[in-house]
């Protein structure tokens, strides 16, 4: 396995090709390729909605034949397996003739885990792997979380007031935080497949939980219900965090009963916190009871990952520290 100092460079870039996949690939993760032919990009791909086709086929067809000789940089060990939609994308790179290939990660796709690299070092061709995994894992952590995991990735999203408020006592919150956090908010919902309240949260607000964004409309996300009840028309009702089924990424937006409720049970991976700069005093918490017995197990779990401004509020962004 042979690195070069530029792979990590042209690895980011195929790593940030990923993300316009993420949210509308599934059953497919979201990967990117580029093809680099003389130091210049010869082809770029990104795995298209509803996984077809694979981000290295769309590259290879960019590139067509200045692929020969070529290095390719994809953030996912290439496919190894054919399948009624298309072929696997270790023969195609063979068969384009490529010299290199840069791989971030190994496909925990038994069908392919390991496979899609010996393919290529049988055809002749040579390959590097390891490059940014982390990062590469947490671009397609949706899917990533399905396949390992067998569960969801959970992103929980809170806005409150700088005193941990989610609302007035009245139970009134619109709107605590300014238009940017909102339309961020938006960006988020369109990048996950499925949303979810609590049915406090539902009959409270009736909230649409669409994307209102120009352009970005069709890619509002399922809506989920947590409740042990029914759920209305066009609605999923989970009576519990760990049932939820058929999305690999879940944003929880409300209320504090439901966050409680996915914290409590350990099914939280991500916490978005946009942080308005008001004094509500006397509203309603953020959150519920956790579980929590003891203030030291609270320590070591969070990770900061992101931290902006949106107009005048602030966005964190934490990651659950996981061992696996």
């Amino acid at each position: 396995m042979r690195h070069v100092p530029a792979d990590a460079d042209w690895m980011a870039a195929a790593i940030a090709l990923s993300r316009r996949g993420r949210g509308a690939s599934a059953p497919n993760p979201n990967v990117g390729c580029l093809i680099v032919q003389h130091g210049a990009v010869v082809g770029r791909g990104w795995t298209q909605p509803g996984g077809r086709p694979h981000a290295e086929a769309m590259a290879l067809a960019e590139a067509g034949d200045a692929a020969r000789g070529a290095t390719v940089y994809s953030s996912l060990e290439p496919c190894a397996h054919a399948s009624p939609r298309g072929p696997c994308c270790s023969d195609l790179l063979a068969d384009a003739g490529v010299a290199r290939v840069v791989v971030a990660t190994h496909d925990p796709d038994p069908r392919t885990d390991g496979k899609g690299v010996a393919r290529l070092r049988a055809a002749g061709v040579e390959v590097a792997d390891g490059v940014l995994t982390e990062e590469a894992r947490g671009a397609m952590a949706p899917w990533w979380s399905r396949a390992t995991r067998r569960r969801p990735f959970v992103t929980l999203k809170l806005a409150t007031s700088l005193d941990g408020c989610i609302a007035r006592a009245d139970g009134a919150s619109r709107w605590i935080t300014g238009d940017r956090a909102r339309a961020h908010g938006h960006v988020e919902r369109a990048m996950h497949e499925g949303i979810l309240v609590g049915r406090g949260t539902l009959e409270a607000d009736s909230p649409r939980l669409d994307v209102r964004l120009p352009g970005l409309e069709a890619s509002s996300p399922r809506k989920y219900l947590l409740t042990r009840g029914a759920a209305p028309k066009g609605w999923t009702a989970i009576a519990s965090p760990e049932s939820v089924e058929g999305v690999d990424s879940l944003l929880v937006e409300g209320g504090a009963g439901a966050a409680a409720a996915f914290l409590a049970a350990d099914r939280v991976d991500r916490l978005l916190l946009y942080r308005a700069p008001i004094l509500i005093g006397g509203g309603r918490a953020a959150l519920g009871d956790i579980g929590l017995t003891d203030l030291a197990d609270a320590h070591g779990r969070w990770r900061r990952a992101d931290s902006r401004p949106l107009g005048s509020d602030r966005l964190e962004v934490y990651e659950r520290i996981r061992k696996e």
